[in-house]
Parts: structure tokens; sequence; C-alpha cells
């Protein structure tokens, strides 16, 4: 329990240097061309606020590219009345789902080969996504300032009712566990994090990799699309969007269990179980008296603490952070199970 405690703690001094290190975006303009592109699916109740931040872009000159993969809501419809004849706006009409492939690698694919020849960039984006007027520009001039060929800023998760006791664990994982700077030069697939809400790519570099039909088959596509890169020989990461764009992925529990069904198989089992025996287990052995498993909770806790402040969560939430390590170990069981039941599914597609 004594060595628990000192990893955990030496884990949050980790997320405490990271935070440190975290790039932030801030600049307001960029003179590259670039394209942003946004896969929709069924999404008529959220896109709205999305494509209107969109054309409310600031500093860069841009176009915004939608395709309607296969939606049976209006979803189109209303991308067209947003858009109301702006030029910048073209809508496609998704091809049927080719065999092999899942639903957003080829949508996003299919809107890479649709971008302008000569834009510079390629931002993708999420339909659940409200940008900042500055936020391309800023996400684009820190793309071309390091020198890198992929950034994930990573947006502000908006996490009602039960859903704030898992969502945060998103930024809190890779805070505490990925050395950020080394992750940006590392050619190593395994340091590696992405978050497909909010990526900008270098479209030579994103080329070279093989694009999105490098993962056509990859539920956790950002992450291994950042993975196709460096195999080209390309480097990428996360930095900071906090202040660049909010997001709400699931708006309920059952959403939430739903959507995380879809991947958590993903993730070895060996790290399941590091999880839950330096977060759960350390908490239990402190009611039972042990002193050290009360400081390895309190070191975890600490260590959530840093991710909220930095990432805009709930700081009050944090002290609940054995539970939600224990929901989110459940949850990767539960998708484990039907994995191999063969029962994935999203947005109506097996997977």
């Amino acid at each position: 329990m004594r060595l628990l405690a000192g990893a955990t703690a030496l884990l949050a001094v980790h997320a405490v240097v990271n935070a440190r290190l975290l790039r932030v975006p801030t600049a307001t303009s960029t003179d590259a061309r670039v394209s942003v592109l946004l896969p929709v699916r069924d999404e008529a109740a959220r896109v709205e606020p999305t494509l209107r931040s969109l054309l409310a872009q600031e500093g860069v000159d841009l176009e915004v590219v939608v395709l309607d993969d296969g939606s049976s809501d209006g979803t189109a419809d209303v991308v067209r009345r947003v858009a109301d004849g702006d030029p910048r706006v073209r809508l496609l009409t998704g091809r049927a789902l080719t065999a092999g492939w899942l639903g957003k690698p080829h949508a996003c694919q299919q809107l890479a080969e649709a971008a302008a020849p000569t834009s510079d960039v390629l931002v993708f984006v999420d339909a659940d996504v409200v940008l900042a007027p500055h936020a391309v520009a800023a996400t684009v001039a820190l793309l071309e300032e390091t020198e890198l060929d992929l950034l994930s800023p990573y947006p502000r998760q908006e996490a009602p009712g039960l859903t704030a006791l898992v969502q945060p664990l998103l930024q809190w994982s890779w805070l505490t566990f990925l050395p950020l700077r080394l992750a940006e030069r590392s050619p190593r697939g395994s340091l590696s994090a992405a978050n497909g809400q909010l990526l900008a790519v270098r479209r030579t570099a994103y080329d070279r990799a093989g694009g999105h039909a490098a993962v056509h088959d990859q539920v956790v596509e950002d992450v291994e699309l950042l993975r196709a890169m460096k195999r080209s020989g390309g480097r990428g990461g996360v930095c900071d969007g906090t202040a660049l764009a909010t997001t709400r992925m699931y708006g309920s529990w059952d959403e939430l269990v739903d959507g995380y069904t879809k991947s958590l198989w993903t993730l070895p089992l060996p790290t399941v179980a590091l999880l839950a025996l330096l977060y759960v287990v350390p908490p239990v052995a402190g009611l039972r008296g042990s002193r050290a498993g009360a400081l390895a909770y309190a070191a975890g806790v600490a260590g959530r603490i840093v991710s909220a402040r930095r990432t805009g969560g709930s700081v009050v939430g944090s002290v609940a952070h054995p539970v939600s390590v224990a929901a989110f170990c459940l949850l990767a069981g539960r998708s484990r199970l039907h994995r191999r039941r063969g029962t994935l599914a999203w947005k109506g597609r097996s997977l």
C-alpha cells in the first residue's frame, strides 16, 4: 500500500508538470488556407450551433465542407438553412459505407478528398463542438509554430448529471500518464493522444500517412490517425483547447454508457487493472484503517484537482475520483463483453 501511495503521488506531480507544459493556442490569425471538415449523421438537434460557430471564425481563410453521412432526421436541411447560401460552405452527400470501413473514418476520408486542393491544413470538427471565434486560427497558428504535423486542442467537456462522474477522466488520463512534450516528438505509437472533436493536420503529412484509409476499421480513429502519422515520420499531440471550444458528448448517463461501450474494449486489460489498483484499491484500504491507503486516495484526488483546474472541470467532483475510476473500469468490462458477443453498435451501424 505504501508503494501505491508513492506511485499515485508521483503521478500527481507529473500531472502538475504537464499542466504547466501544456501548450495554449493564443494566436488570432493565420495565413494558412484551411479546410474545416464536418462529418454529420443524425445531428439535426445539435449541428446548428457548431456550424454557426464555424461561420463566425475570424483571422483565417477557410472553407467549410459538411458531409451528410446517411442522416434520417433532416440534418442536411438544417445545414442548408444555417449556411443560407454562404459560399464558404459546401454540403456533400456521403457515399454508401464501403465494406470493411467504420462510419466516421469513411466520412472523414470523403471529406479530405473533397477539400480544396489549395488548402494547407485540414481541420476536423465533430458536430457536438462549439468553437470560439479565434479557435481555428489559433489552432492552425500553433500547428505551424510548433512544426508539428497534427495538433488536437482538447475542448472543455460539458458533463451534465452523472456524466460528470466519468467524462473528466479523458483529460485527467493524458495529463496524468502521458509525458506531453516527449510524446509530441516521439515516434512511439504508445505515446499518443488525440481527440477527433477538434483536430488539425498538415495536408501533406495526412496524405503521406494514408489519410483515414490507414485507420478505416478503427473505433478510436483519432488516436490511430496520429499513430499512422508517426509511422510515416510525422509528429503530433494534444494541447489546451479549454478556451477554444466546448462540447457535450453525452447528454445523459445512458448516452455515455452507449458511447463508452463502443470503444473501451480497445483499452488493454492490464491498463484497466492498473487503474483499479492505483485508484480504487487504496481508498478501500483507507476505509479499513490503512494510513497509506488514505494517503494514496489523497494523492489521487490531488491529481484530479490539477486536471480539473487546468481544463475547466469540477474541482468538487474530484473527491469522488475512486468512484469515477471504478465506473470507468466497469464500463471497460461492459465494452469487452459486448465485443465478445458481437453486439457493439453506434448510430445504427454494427461495429
